[in-house]
């Protein structure tokens, strides 16, 4: 139908779903994915995609970003939609700097708008910097948290409709995480996420979607208001198939009946019997959970570490100053703090395989060390699955425990015939259980994971939780899941800046009350700009060097851009508003001024922007 004018056109769209899943089905193998899946996403939704390791999740996202194509049903698109996809891992394009690469990757040079073409590579600027990076940081060496942030700052920019979000978490320390967490809150497109992290979830999320046995089924609310309506429809479902088994049991016993009652019996009974069969063999039976259980064996000393005055510094930067911690046995002790603080150097020291620079260390007796490697170093990738958790035996464990490892694989979700699979052919997700597998294979009294909980799904992450709450030996965790840290440590050792570490009680959320306030204020952005404030400007004149005056209006066009842009957004949503013909003659013709001069101030800005940053890269060459 046609749009009688442009407001009525923006209220059909903003009731239109943006994409919608009909019938979807794909599989990988004899094994389905989806199986007849539907799903809609609706303008400004906050998804979170949740569901077990193998079920599906990053190919759904794979299929909306029109990577994969569906085996049957249809995807369809709202006209113009413009879906953006960040990968578990993502891939930057190679250039010289950050910023280059981020250009290639938003094929800045395919844009024929001079302003448009502008207004991305301003944004793409305005974005590294709200991630903690810089435009020119080159490429080579950067890090897994930094590749993310860089690919989370492209996407962004680009101001799509719908962002897909595959793991984002994964890599960003806690700053980070909350950062993310505030853009997507406070911006426009909608958002399907795939995540571990329930304190994430339950901040951010509107709508909780699970993939379970090929199925969508949703969830109105964040990960909290999900976990309680799941137990009461599981509860439901057991009741409904126990029914349903006992009827089936009851049929199948009256079939077996006697030849006289065979004779007799009635057919159309006979064709319900054989529609319940197809129906009980048809239904997929939820997936078995990990079964985690570690062994803490034989006590260590009361005393497991003790640190006096440790200082440890690397090319000329301390990382720990002065620091004083007595670990003691049973301790639960975490460590938080931005990529890069000295987490995984504390570790080493306390464990004693790094020796400081000033101080001394005390170590207890009788310690037996299990650690878990965030990096999976420790996987040797042309190894079987098996010989992995035990080399050069079929068993694991001693005594009364000692159990063959195909068994002992069952307990980590590996079937019988995956345990001769080299390690290679196996997903980011089974890695973490293998190393899991491998960590508890064997009895320790010291516990040490760094980012145990990356690629788990969150039934695995609970369940690791309450095995972690059950064991009686000493636990050094590094990890930036809140939630996890809050369930499972009693201690927290959190940075203080310049090599300075403190020590709190409790968890993440009694650190967060415990810490010292915060030494500046967070700078906000600026009240609307008039078009006056931005008028001056001419961009036709040449680059000179910049002046201290030019710096700071440099600095500060990035926050009077996304000012200009809050406000055309929050007036276009007024104008299309069902209501907005009762505000009268007068305030309409105001609000299209007003619009008019938003985007007469923008253009000129993008334009002062773009003189001014190629002033400030020619006098950095100069």
């Amino acid at each position: 139908l046609a749009c009688p004018d442009v407001l009525h056109c923006a209220m059909l769209a903003r009731l239109m779903p943006l994409l919608t899943l009909l019938r979807a089905e794909l599989a990988f193998g004899t094994h389905p994915l989806l199986d007849r899946a539907e799903f809609s996403l609706e303008p400004g939704e906050r998804i979170g995609l949740i569901g077990r390791n193998g079920t599906g999740k990053s190919s759904l996202l794979e299929v909306i970003a029109g990577r994969i194509a569906l085996d049957d049903g249809e995807l369809q698109k709202s006209g113009g939609v413009r879906v953006v996809s960040i990968r578990q891992e993502p891939e930057l394009p190679a250039a010289p700097s950050l910023r280059e690469s981020l250009a290639l990757w938003a094929e800045l040079d395919s844009i024929e708008d001079d302003r448009v073409r502008w207004r991305v590579d301003a944004r793409i600027v305005e974005y590294l910097h709200r991630f903690g990076l810089e435009g020119t940081a080159a490429t080579a060496g950067l890090s897994g948290g930094e590749r993310k942030r860089a690919a989370l700052a492209g996407a962004f920019a680009l101001e799509p409709d719908v962002l897909l979000l595959d793991e984002p978490t994964n890599h960003l320390d806690i700053d980070g995480i909350e950062r993310l967490e505030d853009l997507i809150i406070a911006g426009s497109p909608a958002v399907i996420v795939v995540t571990h992290d329930r304190s994430f979830l339950d901040r951010v999320a509107t709508r909780i979607v699970e993939l379970d046995r090929g199925m969508l089924r949703s969830y109105p609310g964040n990960y909290a208001a999900y976990e309680q309506r799941k137990a009461e429809q599981l509860a439901e479902e057991a009741v409904l198939n126990r029914k349903f088994d006992k009827f089936w049991a009851q049929e199948e016993v009256w079939i077996r009946k006697g030849v006289e009652a065979r004779r007799t019996r009635n057919e159309g009974r006979v064709k319900r019997l054989e529609q319940l069969r197809c129906e009980r063999d048809s239904r997929r039976e939820r997936l078995g959970n990990v079964k985690l259980n570690v062994d803490s064996g034989e006590r260590s000393g009361k005393l497991v570490a003790e640190l006096r005055n440790v200082t440890k510094a690397f090319d000329g930067r301390v990382v720990v100053r002065d620091f004083d911690l007595r670990v003691m046995r049973g301790d639960r002790l975490g460590l938080i703090g931005p990529n890069g603080a000295g987490k995984s150097t504390l570790l080493k020291l306390i464990l004693g395989t790094l020796e400081p620079d000033a101080g001394e260390i005390r170590f207890g007796a009788q310690t037996s060390v299990a650690y878990f490697d965030q990096l999976r170093a420790q996987l040797d990738l042309d190894a079987t699955v098996a010989g992995t958790v035990s080399p050069n035996s079929d068993w694991v464990g001693e005594g009364e425990s000692r159990r063959h490892v195909v068994s002992y694989l069952a307990d980590f979700l590996f079937p019988a015939q995956r345990a001769e699979s080299p390690v290679r052919m196996l997903s980011g997700g089974e890695r973490n259980r293998l190393l899991l597998a491998r960590l508890f294979a064997r009895p320790a009294n010291v516990l040490v994971m760094d980012e145990p909980t990356n690629d788990l799904d969150i039934e695995s992450l609970e369940l690791l939780e309450q095995t972690l709450q059950d064991y009686s030996g000493t636990l050094l965790l590094v990890s930036h899941d809140r939630t996890f840290l809050d369930n499972v440590v009693t201690q927290v050792l959190a940075p203080l800046g310049d090599g300075r570490w403190r020590e709190y009680v409790g968890g993440y959320s009694d650190w967060l009350r415990q810490r010292p306030a915060a030494t500046s204020a967070t700078p906000t952005a600026p009240a609307p700009i008039p078009v006056a404030a931005l008028a001056g400007a001419d961009p036709r004149k040449p680059p000179t060097r910049m002046s201290y005056k030019e710096t700071r209006e440099l600095e500060q066009l990035p926050l009077q851009i996304e000012a200009l842009e809050a406000e055309q957004r929050a007036l276009a949503e007024a104008m299309s508003g069902p209501e907005y013909h009762k505000r009268g003659g007068e305030q309409m013709r105001k609000d299209a001024a007003r619009a008019t001069e938003i985007e007469q101030a923008l253009e000129v800005a993008f334009e002062r922007w773009a003189e001014l940053d190629a002033k400030k890269n020619a006098s950095g060459r100069g």
